[in-house]
């Protein structure tokens, strides 16, 4: 009885060989996981840890793939929900469209309105598979099985004579599925384009000479100099010509006129030919005035009437010619009528 029994191994010491190494990591995350049950969103980790694509695109996409059916997913309906402008919220569905996890279109219903198809793609590139038609509840019940029902058990029956032979029943076709509706098909309407407007007629000159004529070519010629985005080719000299005649026309100086075509320059110039058109038929400064149109006019001379004594009561009134005011008249005619009666 004082021998001592040994009744367990003893424990691993660290760094034994028997011992479990320790899987917790010093440094990084750690994840808490709880099942879910209801509620929830499969993710795929070639979105979530998609290496293109931004935080808010990512974000962007999975709440998208949170929403039923029929959800609005605009840009104003996502402004609205989220604290992101709609430039980055725009630059998102780019994103999404761009690698195939989004895609919209504009579709025609049948009552001719024009509206935009959202769809949404859990994994680009993989092969859908059809939907199962949602049942509605204004159908029958009737209408709503899709699997059969399991027939009763029948009852064991006494077994028939060995003489008469019982052909078994026929098995029970099935009941067919319900026909699968076919996804519609988007209808792409070209949006409609803004009539293209015409540019304005290139100004002429009231009198053409050979010197304006050839003025105006050296300074067309000239503005590579200045400015080496506006190289024309000999064609469009001769057909700018004109215009630049124009402005020689109404006094303008040449380097008044290089200095209009040159400066604020866009980058790049893609049509050096139609951007000085543009220069000089929106710039064309107004014609000069002439002497007859810098000369005031004239002021209306003020004929005053002087002022008269009355020859009767010495009263003043204005008359061209001295005589009787107004007063001393009317009295003068009543005594006139007074002495006739």
């Amino acid at each position: 009885m004082d021998t001592p029994q040994v009744t367990a191994p003893p424990c691993a010491q660290p760094g034994s060989p028997g011992a479990q190494p320790d899987v917790t990591p010093t440094s990084g995350v750690l994840h808490v996981t709880v099942r879910h049950v209801s509620g929830f969103t499969v993710i795929g980790n070639h979105l979530a840890q998609h290496r293109g694509l931004s935080l808010v695109a990512i974000g962007l996409a999975a709440h998208i793939q949170s929403l039923p059916a029929g959800a609005k997913v605009g840009i104003k309906a996502l402004t609205a929900r989220f604290p992101e402008s709609e430039a980055r919220i725009a630059a998102a569905l780019h994103e999404l469209e761009a690698t195939g996890y989004l895609h919209r279109s504009r579709v025609r219903l049948p009552d001719g309105r024009l509206v935009t198809r959202t769809v949404s793609y859990n994994r680009p590139g993989a092969t859908a598979t059809a939907p199962r038609p949602q049942p509605r509840h204004s159908e029958p019940p009737s209408v709503l099985a899709v699997l059969p029902t399991p027939a009763p058990p029948r009852e064991a029956a006494a077994p028939p004579p060995a003489a008469v032979e019982v052909p078994p029943p026929p098995p029970a076709a099935p009941p067919a599925a319900p026909a699968l509706l076919p996804p519609a098909t988007p209808v792409h309407v070209p949006a409609p384009t803004a009539p293209r407007r015409q540019p304005a007629p290139l100004p002429h000159p009231h009198a053409p000479t050979e010197e304006l004529r050839r003025a105006a070519t050296a300074l067309l010629a000239d503005l590579r100099r200045h400015a080496p985005q506006l190289t024309l080719a000999e064609a469009d000299i001769e057909a700018l010509t004109p215009g630049v005649a124009v402005w020689l026309e109404r006094d303008a100086h040449p380097d008044t006129i290089r200095h209009a075509l040159t400066s604020d320059l866009p980058t790049p110039v893609k049509h050096p030919a139609k951007f000085v058109r543009s220069r000089i038929t929106t710039l064309l400064p107004p014609p000069l005035p002439g002497t007859a149109d810098l000369t005031p006019p004239p002021r209306r001379k003020v004929i005053v009437i002087p002022l008269q004594n009355c020859d009767t009561c010495d009263r003043a009134f204005r008359a061209t010619e001295p005589g009787h005011c107004r007063d001393c008249r009317i009295d003068a005619r009543q005594d006139l009528h007074t002495a006739a009666a």
